[in-house]
């Protein structure tokens, strides 16, 4: 099917993008799962220290969000920021690097995981505090509109966050300035360990839209072609300056919260019932049946990212440690 097409039973990601363009969004979803098998790897061989949060299970929601944005449209980020950092163009060895605590990292390893920025590429940065994106977000969008640059901003937050006072401040001015921003609520099920049902009064986050009056949207957050469709269709109306819009991608992560996450408040039939619906192999399927790749075209992309992610840890373990005495270096105080 030809780029463009408006046949409405072909996926959009397959209207909407070229090969070349769907082919990296792929490769970018196994950049992902493949750098987070190996940070976890990494830590259990005591060459990563402190915790981390992975996000294996929702590689659709972050690629797929990310897909029409530009390197002058901005994200922030969270906690389970990873895959964010890779959908938005970073490079997994400075990722590795940062992680390892070594000075070619992002942050020059002063950051590791939870801190990861890359400016270069619009991201803002992942965040430690829970909702903490959400103000930086629309302080980002008011600087977009005052500058008239046409950037639109992307912020990302977890289900744990829309009950956060964050979350409502920052939906609420992003309304009354009709900022170019774009909440995407990831909503994995669980804040730590506790369900959303649990703890929302709402069924949807999305549902929570309409009153800051802005459009909502709850998508299938493991279907590529469905965030692609919802977060571009409100990146579009932000652009065009009519404010902005709340997405609930909803997926799920096959990890714990954290490593010292023992999973004891999820069955084991809930997981693997989620993992059934990983969302790559259904990306890949995807793109076969439309003439996209074909099957020996993802195992060479597939093989690649492995080599890619191998590469990318032997240059976080060979780069150099931060000195000492530059411990200081890049803290800033006023003068006294």
């Amino acid at each position: 099917m030809p780029e463009g097409s408006q046949d409405t039973n072909v996926p959009y990601a397959i209207r909407a993008y070229d090969a070349p363009a769907l082919r990296e969004a792929l490769r970018k979803m196994y950049v992902i799962r493949k750098f987070e098998e190996g940070a976890e790897a990494s830590y259990m061989r005591g060459l990563v220290h402190g915790t981390m949060h992975l996000s294996i299970g929702q590689e659709a929601s972050a690629v797929g969000a990310c897909m029409g944005l530009t390197d002058e449209d901005k994200i922030t980020s969270t906690h389970r920021g990873h895959g964010h950092c890779v959908a938005k163009g970073a490079d997994p060895a400075r990722m590795f690097a940062e992680f390892f605590g070594k000075e070619t990292g992002y942050c020059k390893g002063r950051g590791g995981s939870m801190h990861i920025a890359d400016p270069s590429r619009g991201n803002l940065g992942a965040n430690g505090i829970v909702g903490g994106g959400l103000p930086i977000a629309v302080g980002a969008a008011r600087s977009a509109k005052r500058l008239g640059t046409g950037a639109v901003t992307v912020c990302f937050f977890g289900d744990g966050a829309n009950n956060e006072g964050a979350f409502h401040e920052a939906l609420n001015m992003a309304s009354v300035w009709t900022l170019p921003v774009v909440f995407v609520c990831e909503n994995n099920k669980y804040g730590m360990s506790t369900s959303m049902e649990r703890s929302t009064a709402v069924a949807s986050v999305s549902d929570r839209a309409s009153a800051y009056s802005m459009p909502g949207a709850s998508v299938d957050g493991n279907d590529l072609s469905a965030v692609a469709e919802a977060v571009d269709a409100a990146v579009a109306r932000a652009r065009a300056g009519d404010g902005p819009s709340l997405i609930e991608s909803v997926t799920y992560r096959w990890r714990g919260h954290s490593k010292s996450d023992r999973n004891r408040y999820r069955t084991k039939d809930e997981i693997e019932d989620w993992m059934s619906k990983d969302p790559i192999p259904r990306f890949g399927t995807m793109l076969v049946e439309h003439g996209v790749l074909t099957t020996d075209d993802i195992e060479a992309l597939e093989a690649d990212v492995d080599a890619q992610i191998e590469a990318a840890i032997a240059f976080a373990k060979d780069s150099p440690d931060p000195v000492t005495g530059e411990a200081t270096r890049d803290v800033y105080t006023p003068a006294a």
